[in-house]
């Protein structure tokens, strides 16, 4: 694990999440995704019930940003978005022009959220350029609360595109934006190019 070097802060390293270590950093993450949304902390297990399926899925990607302690900070997770998907399907309807040119062969990202004590930081992006990292798609497409705020900034920077604005998704009464880019992204920092490790 990484160590903090003489009076610097603490390393935070992105590691992969393979499938058989995502049930033991399960509850970290959906304590992560409940505070940076803003919903119930009720809300957590039924998301991680989704997490564990959309894990089946052959294309399942997960990274996570960890400290020098091995807490979580952040994780992101994604897979090919595929006809038959309940956000797939419901973003085909509301992108009538184009769906093709975008999720023809897109990596859904699914989710992607870091705690708020440590945004800002750079963790968002350094975690959406691992998982883009070497991803053999045609595109990267996203649904993100609307509002003018950290995570719209890294979207735009990385070159996503409006492709529905106040969408409505079943279950949120917020309006959310679907933004899509192409892959690969514009180049970055250098350190956001560092492959990640492998949790254990």
């Amino acid at each position: 694990m990484a160590q903090p070097t003489g009076d610097r802060a603490p390393t935070v390293v992105i590691v992969d999440v393979p499938r058989s270590a995502l049930r033991g950093r399960l509850a970290e993450a959906m304590a992560i995704y409940v505070t940076a949304m803003g919903y119930p902390p009720s809300s957590g297990p039924q998301r991680g019930t989704h997490m564990l399926r959309h894990a089946g899925f052959d294309s399942f990607r997960c990274r996570a940003a960890l400290d020098a302690d091995g807490r979580m900070l952040g994780f992101g997770y994604g897979y090919t978005s595929m006809p038959g998907q309940w956000w797939h399907d419901l973003v085909l309807r509301a992108i009538p022009a184009g769906a093709q040119e975008w999720l023809g062969y897109a990596f859904e990202l699914s989710e992607l959220h870091v705690t708020p004590p440590a945004q800002g930081a750079g963790l968002g992006e350094r975690l959406l350029r691992s998982l883009a990292d070497g991803l053999p798609h045609r595109t990267m497409v996203l649904s993100t609360p609307e509002g003018e705020n950290r995570a719209w900034r890294l979207y735009r920077r990385l070159g996503f595109e409006d492709l529905a604005r106040d969408h409505l998704f079943p279950g949120d009464h917020r309006p959310f934006g679907v933004l899509g880019a192409r892959l690969p992204f514009p180049p970055g920092p250098e350190r956001a190019a560092r492959e990640p490790r492998r949790a254990g």
